[in-house]
């Protein structure tokens, strides 16, 4: 069974289908990925690196700007994403 899920191909984040521990690798699109600190299950990480100010993008859609720069690995929380709710009926 995978340990994660990526919604659509234009995601950038993964959810963890279990608990992944820090230092772990997983292969995503023929990308290794390590992960920089344990990620909860149901909670996500960053498929890549996000810049801040960049759009986090679940199910192919805009879940959250990033405050701050992600690193690929990381788990992308509330402590360094915020809502962009509305921004995504700007387009």
């Amino acid at each position: 069974m995978p340990k994660f899920l990526v919604m659509d191909k234009e995601d950038n984040v993964a959810t963890a289908l279990e608990e992944i521990q820090e230092g772990e690798k997983v292969e995503y699109a023929n990308n290794i990925i390590i992960i920089n600190r344990k990620i909860p299950f149901g909670h996500k990480f960053a498929l890549n690196d996000i810049k801040k100010g960049d759009y986090v993008i679940k199910y192919g859609e805009i879940i959250g700007k990033a405050k701050k720069d992600i690193k690929q690995g990381d788990w992308v929380h509330t402590r360094n994403v915020r809502s962009a709710y509305l921004e995504r009926f700007k387009k």
